[in-house]
């Protein structure tokens, strides 16, 4: 695949993004840009990363920015599961076994696109554990691979906020609008945790069929066949060994998953939380561990008993295989753990979106019109701060009593949020799994870029973006609820 887009390697793109912060900080704290928190009313001001404090502050803090990046020890564990599961070559099997019937490419390319779009039920496991075995599939019926890591990538990113159930979002997301909604106005509804669920139930298809219109016309044809050094393993029918292995694995994979559910939603579940809910519980906070162990521990029976496995060793073979590819990761993952520690302490990120919503809240325009600007201002601060939580967290508080008392409810601002929030997730360089994404594209393809990457999914998010909106609309003005 040809890189038309000179840009630097990933590492040098976050260094140069966190000089451009440090800058840009500089600038703003001379010029004393501060905001007014919406729900504390404590001030914000921009801090220069350039006074002897903030100089201090990141000699200090150099080493424990990258080893608190958050997503960095998510990637290992997860990664250490699936270490396993490939290097015993379950997942290969799996491949097989799955192939044996369905060669069919488009079949591959809507299974990628619904997992993806339904992993934010576990949080941003997608991110880590759905990309490579995408680029394997994709791989195994002759696509790209790197193809399969991008529609999975805009699968997730994009498809963050939909699903077909309740996600582990949805609670956080609704706690926050319904004291948004009690904090500066009166109001005697309850924003629950199905709310939106009518309207995500039907983004999910909408959505889908969006990253499958493009990865087929426009994806797929840029690409071209790949021709890199990684080479698929062959189809071959599972030797009844093998096939033996892979129902013992499914078997004891089941008796984990049930020993999981009961210990989480039996009476004596010890994974609930302690007032007896699941926000903030051990299996959510967990879910990541959870699923690396359960998919380590099949891998590892199917190993042992196909007869690849011998002894212990080869277990740590396979858990330590992932961390080869690791190494330019951690070399990406320092940089850019640096710049989202630069860009927090800063408070630029802040003061940039609570400034941005008090100039677009000054806007005298019809609702509908609002509730444009308001998906389309939430789509452009995501580009610089990603974490949808957090940005609710102010911007709810800044939004939801306002718009109320211009009758949008509080969950149709909350349903507008997340479109925006949602939409623009594969576009931003911020994003906390950005070097993970890029690394699994170097392992195809040595000269990829952000740029590269940014080439192939801007069409995605653009197309989420219209049609997402376009969908709210018609939703809004023939009144059909927008969930429980």
């Amino acid at each position: 695949m040809k890189n038309r887009w000179h840009m630097p390697h990933p590492a040098t793109m976050f260094f140069l993004l966190t000089m451009v912060i440090v800058f840009l900080s500089w600038i703003f704290d001379i010029y004393g840009l501060n905001v007014v928190h919406p729900q504390t009313g404590r001030e914000i001001r921009v801090q220069s990363l350039l006074s002897p404090e903030s100089i201090r502050w990141l000699l200090r803090s150099v080493v424990t920015n990258f080893t608190g990046f958050v997503p960095l020890g998510l990637v290992i564990v997860a990664l250490f599961g699936v270490g396993v599961a490939q290097h015993s070559g379950f997942i290969g099997a799996c491949i097989r076994r799955g192939l044996k019937k369905h060669r069919n490419p488009r079949r591959i390319i809507l299974w990628v696109i619904f997992l993806g779009v339904l992993s934010n039920v576990v949080g941003d496991a997608g991110y880590i554990i759905l990309l490579p075995i995408a680029a394997t599939l994709f791989h195994s019926v002759g696509l790209h691979p790197i193809a399969g890591i991008i529609t999975a990538y805009v699968s997730v990113a994009c498809g963050y906020s939909a699903n077909l159930v309740l996600t582990t979002l949805d609670p956080l997301i609704a706690s926050t609008t319904q004291d948004a909604a009690l904090n500066l106005s009166p109001f005697s509804g309850n924003v629950g945790p199905l709310s939106n669920y009518y309207f995500m139930f039907v983004s999910t298809f909408l959505i889908a069929g969006i990253i499958y219109f493009i990865t087929r016309r426009n994806l797929l044809p840029a690409l071209g066949s790949y021709h890199g050094e990684v080479t698929p393993e062959g189809y071959k029918q599972l030797s009844h060994k093998e096939r033996r292995a892979l129902v013992i694995s499914f078997l004891i994979g089941t008796l984990y998953l049930v020993a999981i559910l009961l210990a989480t939603f039996s009476p004596w579940g010890i994974l609930r939380g302690v007032n007896g809910g699941l926000i903030r519980s051990p299996f959510i906070m967990g879910i990541l561990f959870l699923i690396s162990f359960g998919v380590g521990l099949m891998g590892m029976v199917y190993g042992f008993a196909s007869g690849r496995y011998r002894s212990d060793v080869d277990v740590i073979d396979g858990l330590t295989q992932p961390m080869q590819m690791l190494g330019i990761y951690l070399v990406i993952a320092f940089f850019a753990a640096q710049m989202f520690a630069c860009l927090e302490y800063s408070h630029l990120d802040k003061c940039l979106a609570i400034g941005g919503a008090d100039l677009l809240l000054s806007l005298n325009i019809s609702n509908m019109g609002i509730l444009l600007l308001f998906i389309l201002f939430t789509a452009v601060i995501n580009l610089i701060m990603v974490s949808s939580t957090t940005k609710w967290a102010f911007m709810a508080f800044i939004f939801v009593p306002v718009f109320q008392r211009l009758g949008i409810a509080p969950e149709l601002t909350q349903c507008a949020y997340r479109i925006g929030d949602s939409s623009t997730n594969a576009l931003t360089p911020f994003l906390f799994y950005m070097p993970l994404v890029l690394t699994y594209m170097q392992h195809y393809e040595r000269q990829i870029t952000y740029g590269s990457l940014l080439k192939y999914t801007w069409r995605y998010s653009v197309y989420i973006l219209l049609a997402w909106t376009l969908l709210l609309f018609i939703w809004y003005i023939t009144g059909l609820p927008l969930g429980l």
